[in-house]
Parts: structure tokens; C-alpha cells; sequence
């Protein structure tokens, strides 16, 4: 015949010295052996399961908004579409009058399609390395999807860098634009051009010195 099972009394009766040594362990034999303990701590227990999952679902969701910004990298490459048919109807421009322009047209109408060869490399860059740093990795295979060697190597930090140069690189091609053709244009202007120009460059130099000192404090 089996015996009978202990009851919380009789458990308490045997035990007094070593349940009043901790806290901790008297809690826990009573949810074992009191029912109505463990009826008290069932909600819970269960309400704590129930928001953990909610925290979890939030979480999740939240984490995947990043998505959003997906079109609008999608949309830069659109921009390239665009920029790329300026380009071709320039260079259409150019070529059937080679002979006849002039050194100085030419050199304008060159630094022209490099400025705008400039800014597709800017699109480029920010486009792959802005989608790597805030929406995912690009899984690319280097040897069959030719993977450019700055892809995933560039952080926030080091792409505000690159901007910077690239718009400074963008500005001195504009600069230069209107320094060749000086003489049409009023000291005034040409003065504020000089000024914007140089904005860049300092507001460049003062991003690197930013990044170099954030860098040697981490």
C-alpha cells in the first residue's frame, strides 16, 4: 500500500531550521506543495510569457521597417537610368563638332561628362553602401558576381567621408568650369562660387577630424 502524500503542514513541521535559513527555497517549496500557491503564481508566470512574446513581435516588427528603405535605394538606380541618358545626349553633342570647337569648349564640354561621371560614382557608393549598413548584407558570390572590393568594407562613418570628398571632387569640376570661362562672369558671383567651394572643403576636413578622433577614443 503506497503511503500517504506529505502535506505543506508536515513539510513545514520537519524542515522549520532549514527553511529559515533562506527565503529563496521556502517560496519555492511552497508552489510545490501548496496548490493554492501555485494557483496564485500561475497568472503570472503567464502574463510574463505573454509580453515576453509581445516584446519579441514588436520587436521584430520594428527591426524589419528597415525594409522601407529598400524602394528608395531601388529608386537611386533609377537616377543612374537618367543621368546615364544626359550623359550620352552630351557626348552625342560633342562628338560631331570635335573638330570644329575650340580648346577651351572642349576642355568644358570634357570636365562636363566628368562631373556627371562623378555623380553616378557618388550614387553608386551611397546607394550599395547605405543599403549594406541599414538594410542588409548583399550576399554576392566575388568570383561569379565580380564583387567590388569596397562593397561591405565601408561603415556610416567612412561613407559620410566619401560624400564629403566626392561633393568637394563635384565642386572643384564646377569651379573649374566657370574659371575657363571667367570673363562672362561678374566678381560677385564668381566670389560667392569661391566661397560655397571652400565651405565644402572645410566642412569635409572638419568630418574627417571628427571620425579620426571619434575612432582613437573607441
Amino acid at each position: 500500500m503506497r503511503g500517504k502524500s506529505p502535506t505543506a503542514s508536515d513539510f513545514f513541521a520537519k524542515n522549520r531550521v532549514l527553511l529559515s535559513s533562506g527565503k529563496v527555497f521556502s517560496v519555492r517549496m511552497r508552489l510545490r506543495f501548496d496548490p493554492r500557491a501555485r494557483k496564485a503564481a500561475a497568472p503570472s508566470a503567464f502574463y510574463s510569457q505573454k509580453n515576453k512574446k509581445m516584446e519579441r513581435l514588436f520587436e521584430r516588427t520594428f527591426y524589419a521597417t528597415r525594409w522601407f528603405l529598400a524602394p528608395v535605394f531601388l529608386g537611386l538606380s533609377l537616377s543612374l537610368v537618367a543621368l546615364a541618358i544626359k550623359f550620352f545626349q552630351e557626348l552625342a553633342h560633342v562628338l560631331p563638332h570635335v573638330l570644329t570647337l575650340s580648346e577651351a569648349d572642349l576642355i568644358l564640354s570634357l570636365l562636363s561628362l566628368i562631373d556627371m561621371g562623378l555623380v553616378g560614382g557618388l550614387i553608386v557608393m551611397v546607394m550599395y553602401s547605405s543599403y549594406e549598413n541599414f538594410v542588409s548584407r548583399m550576399n554576392l558570390d566575388d568570383q561569379k558576381d565580380e564583387k567590388l572590393g569596397w562593397l561591405g568594407k565601408m561603415d556610416s562613418g567612412s561613407l559620410k567621408n566619401k560624400v564629403a570628398a566626392s561633393i568637394v571632387a563635384i565642386s572643384s569640376i564646377h569651379l573649374l568650369r566657370i574659371f575657363m570661362d571667367v570673363q562672362a562672369i561678374s566678381n560677385d558671383k564668381l566670389m560667392w562660387y569661391v566661397i560655397i567651394h571652400l565651405t565644402f572643403v572645410l566642412s569635409a576636413f572638419v568630418m574627417c577630424c571628427i571620425d579620426i578622433i571619434t575612432k582613437k577614443s573607441h
